[in-house]
């Protein structure tokens, strides 16, 4: 048996128990609209395929493994986890390399700062990113100056980077989302709502896949409190996660997010 299939069954003995239950009750509950797709077969056989984002991408993932590819613990307990999981699960023969590279607390100017070694130098086939909730959360409490135009810049320069040392490189971005409870208030939405239309903008500039987590949050609100989802309002729970993950999944395979 080769290393790299060793390393998958490692994955796919770790992965089955934490989303077995959780990851079929999240398909079923929330009736979201079609998430639609410019690009069909995303996903292709021997593809490197990288998540990159903050917190919520890095869900606790060890460093140890993060340069071996399918590694459980790499990907730590989140979103990116349990869609890597149903990757491997799903398509067993396609040889397919994951890498998570989420850092908790990371803004868009952290990522810059990191982006030829996390990003550029793995040459992914397939890059999808989560970023935004800190660019506002640090600003909020203090500890950042940043501004919506500043998020926008930073994050165009990013994939204008990406696709100039990358050119075939298929983009997968994500929407930022927030739940109105725990450290989250009212207050935190108008602004937070022109940084989500910004990257719904910069996916149509790029043309990316784009897949929408607040939207769908927000559906899922009217089946279960905010804190069902996350406590915190940022950081979801496992049931959160398991939602994340069938979307992000919908939306590379141009599918409908909810079972029929």
């Amino acid at each position: 048996m080769s290393a790299d299939s060793t390393s998958r069954r490692t994955f796919l003995w770790a992965t089955a128990a934490g989303t077995a239950g959780v990851a079929t009750w999240g398909q079923t509950v929330v009736a979201a609209d079609a998430v639609s797709s410019p690009m069909s077969g995303l996903i292709q056989p021997g593809d490197v395929i990288l998540f990159q984002g903050d917190s919520i991408t890095d869900a606790g993932r060890s460093r140890e493994h993060a340069g071996e590819p399918n590694q459980q613990a790499a990907f730590g307990r989140g979103y990116a986890w349990m869609a890597a999981a149903s990757l491997l699960t799903s398509r067993p023969n396609d040889e397919l390399q994951l890498f998570n590279r989420g850092i908790s607390g990371n803004k868009v100017p952290q990522l810059a700062d990191r982006w030829q070694v996390d990003c550029i130098d793995l040459k992914p086939d397939v890059l999808s990113i989560l970023v935004g909730v800190n660019d506002l959360w640090h600003k909020r409490n203090g500890n950042y100056d940043g501004t919506v135009e500043s998020y926008e810049t930073g994050y165009r320069e990013l994939l204008q980077q990406t696709n100039e040392a990358l050119p075939e490189v298929k983009l997968v971005l994500c929407e930022p989302f927030l739940l109105n409870c725990g450290a989250v208030s009212e207050e935190w939405f108008p602004e937070f709502d022109s940084m989500r239309a910004i990257v719904q903008q910069l996916s149509d500039e790029f043309q990316t896949v784009f897949v929408p987590f607040h939207t769908m949050f927000d559906q899922a609100t009217e089946y279960a409190p905010p804190e069902h989802w996350a406590e915190d309002g940022v950081h979801p729970t496992p049931n959160g996660a398991a939602q994340m993950a069938h979307h992000w999944l919908a939306a590379v395979y141009n599918k409908p997010s909810a079972t029929e």
